[in-house]
């Protein structure tokens, strides 16, 4: 079984894109945002600093597409066209320090690199699209192309990746079940007294272990953590204080286990209680799992996207704890792991087949605790399909001290 995605996907994408350039009067699109560079080309980017080194990937109307990356991509990216995975074969490198022999452009000479290509692909003298605004793209790129008008075309890509292909979706799907195996090994870890910065050691290696022997020669990234423990830091969606102390009888904490294969990834979060939970702790937890759950029935082709929030928020308002959300209760996942849409709860637009989306409405209560779940979430014609899989129940998360 294949785990990666064929060339016949960029394909159809690079049809997509000169479809829309040719409705819009356009020459070419140049896609300069990693996550979008890696969604037109196959190839995942390595070096994700363009304002150090910077990247391009331009689809032209008329011409081969091609891309300019930096010479410490120039294994990788060969790698990758040799293997099948990179669409984009007409591939060119700037180098970071100048050289005797087999001279090139410099990382300082990038923008008339590019401008130089633009103008052999006959690009020039014309509009073209781009993958942010205007305003972003570097000046001395701009500077080079007197004669062009840029036009922000970011709407283009969004709506591409926002409807994940048959492909994506297996990618995700393969995730969710080694984030489970790490969910079992994590909780396994948390022990009164442990600090929680060495919790998720263990599930970090189980995690790394699956996945090197399901996907040897694939691209993958393994994370496993407690986000925030007790009272004063498991209130603290996304903290990083506190990694020091030691786990106490009576916390509650929050965990997440994430797994990315060939760009796509899911999240996977729990919240676990150390110890007999008491009453408020207990009641507190139930609401939010009924949250998470309405919610994920809300998460369905034909409802507004500002339906989901509103379905976990009424849960959350009836039981009086209202004032503690601090959060939306999903967001767009697939090549990011936070990726639109964003604003969701306000949002009208309708959820649809392909969608995939966090569902992971929150409860914070300052110096009490935090309480939140996450899953992913594949929206499907028979409705929504959750891809991480761990229990979600109070018993089942409830840690022996």
């Amino acid at each position: 079984m294949t785990y990666e995605i064929p060339l016949s996907v960029f394909e159809d994408r690079f049809r997509k894109i000169r479809e829309y350039l040719k409705t819009h009067d356009m020459n070419a699109l140049m896609v300069f945002e990693s996550l979008n560079l890696t969604y037109a080309s196959g190839f995942i980017d390595d070096t994700r600093n363009p304002a150090e080194r910077p990247i391009v990937c331009v689809v032209p109307l008329d011409a081969e597409p091609f891309m300019v990356l930096c010479e410490l991509s120039t294994n990788h990216a060969l790698y990758e066209v040799q293997k099948g995975t990179c669409a984009v074969k007409d591939t060119r490198f700037y180098t970071e320090h100048p050289r005797q022999v087999d001279r090139t452009y410099l990382v300082l000479q990038w923008a008339d690199m590019v401008s130089a290509i633009l103008d052999e692909k006959k690009c020039l003298h014309g509009k073209i699209g781009v993958d942010m605004r205007s305003a972003a793209i570097s000046p001395e790129l701009v500077a080079k192309l007197p004669q062009t008008t840029l036009v922000d075309a970011s709407e283009l890509l969004r709506e591409m990746r926002l409807i994940k292909c048959k492909e994506e979706l297996d990618l995700i799907r393969k995730c969710g079940p080694i984030s489970d195996v790490g969910q079992e090994i994590l909780m396994s870890e948390i022990q009164p007294e442990k600090s929680q910065l060495e919790i998720g050691v263990d599930a970090t290696k189980a995690m790394q272990r699956e996945a090197a022997e399901k996907y040897p020669d694939g691209a993958i990234e393994i994370r496993a953590m407690v986000m925030g423990s007790g009272p004063v830091f498991s209130p603290m969606p996304h903290t990083t204080r506190g990694v020091g102390r030691k786990v106490e009888k009576g916390d509650s904490l929050i965990d997440i286990t994430g797994v990315r294969l060939n760009a796509y990834g899911v999240e996977n979060e729990r919240t676990f209680i150390v110890g007999k939970p008491t009453e408020k702790q207990a009641r507190i937890f139930n609401v939010m799992v009924e949250a998470q759950q309405k919610a994920f029935e809300a998460e369905k082709p034909g409802n507004k996207l500002s339906d989901v929030d509103a379905a976990a928020q009424k849960v959350i308002e009836d039981a009086g704890y209202g004032e503690y959300i601090m959060h939306r209760t999903f967001h767009g996942m697939g090549l990011g792991g936070h990726e639109y849409p964003y604003y969701t709860p306000f949002m009208d637009r309708k959820i649809e087949p392909g969608m995939v989306l966090s569902c992971e409405p929150g409860i914070y209560i300052r110096g009490f605790g935090g309480f939140r779940h996450s899953d992913t979430v594949i929206v499907t014609e028979k409705g929504p399909e959750r891809v991480t899989k761990f229990p979600r129940d109070l018993e089942s998360l409830i840690v022996k001290a």
